[in-house]
C-alpha cells in the first residue's frame, strides 16, 4: 500500500532493553537486589514517550492522534487498556484519541500502519509507542504465555518452549535441506552480538560472544528443547532475547512538518508497505516465510523498488534461522543461498546490506509489542546518520523493515526513504 497522504518519521526514543545478563537488570546475584527493583512497563512506555518529545523538540499537545502496541500486557504485567496509560505518558497527552494494538509480535509493526492510516486519513502528527515487560515470571510460564501466538489448541504439546520448538523444526529443515551447517547458524548470532556490543541501547551490549560458542552445543549454550525430533537443532544462543523495554516514533504529514518547523530533509519518509495475514492454525512451508514474502512484494511494488535497491534493512530475527529466511523473503538471495551473505560479510555493518545493524532481536533485545517499533527507528537512524557506533559507512536511499508475528502469521514490512 502507499499512504494516502505523504508520511514522514521525525525521530523517536528507546527506553533501553533489558533482561538477564544486562548490567541493569536486577536479579538475585544483582548487587542492588532487594534495594531497587526492575522498570515496569508503566515507566518504560513512559520514558520512551518523554524521550520522544526531548529529542524531537515535538510538544505532546501537538499529538493529535497515538497507538500503542503490546501483546502480553494482561499475563506478564497484569496491566490491558494500554491505550489509558499511554495517555497517562505526559500532562498535555490527557483525552488525546489512543488505542492498543495487538498481532502478537508483528504488535509494534500494526502499531506503527495504524499510525501511517491515520496521517492518511488526516491527521497530521501522530504517536506511536510500543512496549513490553517479560521478566516477570519464570521462563517456562513465560513460554506459555507467548504461545499464544501459535495455535495454542494444537500446537502447544509441541514443547514446553513452543515457539524454540517451532523455529527448531524450520532450521531442521532448512539445514537438511540446504546442507547448512550449526557453524553456519552461529554466524549469524556473531553478527548480531556484535553490532549490540556497539549499541548501548542494547539488552546484551555487555555480552561478547565467539562463533566457538554460538556454533555448537554446551554446557554454557545447551540445547533445550525436550522435543527429541528436533531438540540439536536450536540452542540458547539461537534464541531472540526476553526483554523488558519500550520504543516510541512520531509521525508527521507535510502539513504536520511545517506546523512543528520541521525539515522535511531531517525525516524519511515511509513510502509504502504490506500487511499480510495467514490463517493461525495453518502449517506453514518450514523452508520459505511465505507470509512475509507477500507482504515485501506489496510493499515492494508499491514503493517501485527492487532488492537491489535496499541500502539498510531491520528483519525480525526471533531466532537465528528466520534471519535467513527473512534475507530471502526479501529477495536478498535466493531460496537456500541465504548463508551465502553471512559467510561473506555482505549483512555486517560495512557490507552491502546492513541487516539488523543494532542487534537484531537476537541481540538489541525482543520486548515484543516493540520491536516493530523499534525496527522504524533504527532505519530512521541509519538514514539520518544518528547511530552513533553502529553507524553504517554509506549512504542509505531505501531502508526496509520486516517485522512479523508468530510462525509467520502475520507479516508487516515498510519501506523508508531517505530525503535530503
Amino acid at each position: 500500500m502507499k499512504p494516502a497522504r505523504r508520511v514522514y518519521v521525525i525521530g523517536g526514543a528507546h527506553s533501553g532493553f533489558i533482561g538477564k545478563f544486562h548490567p541493569d537488570f536486577i536479579w538475585k546475584g544483582h548487587p542492588d537486589f532487594g534495594k531497587r527493583e526492575n522498570p515496569t512497563l508503566e515507566q518504560h512506555l513512559k520514558k520512551a514517550v518523554i524521550d520522544t518529545f526531548e529529542t524531537t523538540g515535538v510538544p505532546a499537545s501537538a499529538v493529535q492522534k497515538g497507538y500503542v502496541g503490546n501483546f502480553t500486557g494482561e499475563l506478564f504485567a497484569k496491566q490491558g487498556h494500554l491505550g489509558a496509560m499511554l495517555a497517562g505518558a505526559h500532562p498535555d497527552l490527557k483525552y488525546k484519541p489512543f488505542m492498543r494494538v495487538e498481532g502478537a509480535c508483528a504488535s509494534g509493526g500494526l502499531a506503527l500502519l495504524s499510525g501511517i492510516d491515520a496521517i492518511s486519513a488526516g491527521n497530521d502528527v501522530v504517536l506511536v509507542a510500543g512496549v513490553e515487560v517479560q521478566t516477570t515470571v519464570n521462563a517456562a510460564e513465560g513460554a506459555d504465555y507467548l504461545a499464544r501466538a501459535a495455535h495454542y489448541e494444537s500446537q502447544r504439546s509441541c514443547d514446553p518452549f513452543t515457539f524454540p520448538c517451532l523455529f527448531a523444526k524450520r532450521a531442521k529443515a532448512y539445514r537438511e535441506a540446504y546442507n547448512v551447517s550449526e557453524e553456519d547458524l552461529g554466524r549469524v548470532v556473531v553478527k548480531a552480538y556484535e553490532n549490540a556490543n556497539k549499541n548501548p541501547n542494547a539488552h546484551m551490549h555487555a555480552v561478547q560472544m565467539t562463533l566457538e560458542k554460538a556454533g555448537q552445543a554446551s554446557d554454557k549454550n545447551p540445547a533445550f528443547l525436550e522435543n527429541n525430533e528436533v531438540r540439536n537443532f536450536l540452542k540458547v544462543s539461537d534464541c531472540s532475547q526476553v526483554s523488558d523495554g519500550a520504543s516510541a516514533i512520531i509521525l508527521c504529514s507535510e502539513a504536520g512538518l511545517e506546523k512543528l518547523g520541521k525539515r522535511a530533509q531531517d525525516t524519511v519518509e515511509i513510502v509504502a508497505y504490506g500487511h499480510a495475514t495467514a490463517p493461525l492454525d495453518e502449517e506453514p512451508d518450514p523452508l520459505e516465510l511465505s507470509t512475509t514474502k507477500q507482504a515485501v512484494r506489496q510493499a515492494f511494488d508499491d514503493a517501485g523498488i527492487q532488492p537491489d535497491d535496499i541500502a539498510v534493512a531491520e528483519v525480525h530475527d526471533c531466532f537465528s534461522v528466520t534471519e535467513l529466511l527473512m534475507y530471502e523473503a526479501l529477495g536478498l538471495a535466493e531460496k537456500g543461498q541465504a548463508v551465502k551473505l553471512v559467510k561473506e560479510g555482505m549483512t555486517t555493518l560495512a557490507g552491502r546490506v546492513p541487516v539488523n545493524t543494532g542487534g537484531g532481536l537476537l541481540a538489541f533485545g525482543h520486548p515484543v509489542g516493540a520491536t516493530g517499533v523499534k525496527q522504524a527507528l533504527e532505519i530512521f537512524k541509519q538514514q539520518k546518520g544518528r547511530a552513533g557506533d553502529y553507524q553504517i559507512p554509506h549512504d542509505a536511499a531505501f531502508g526496509v523493515a520486516a517485522n512479523m508475528g508468530g510462525d509467520d502469521r502475520t507479516a508487516v514490512v515498510t519501506v523508508y526513504r531517505n530525503v535530503t
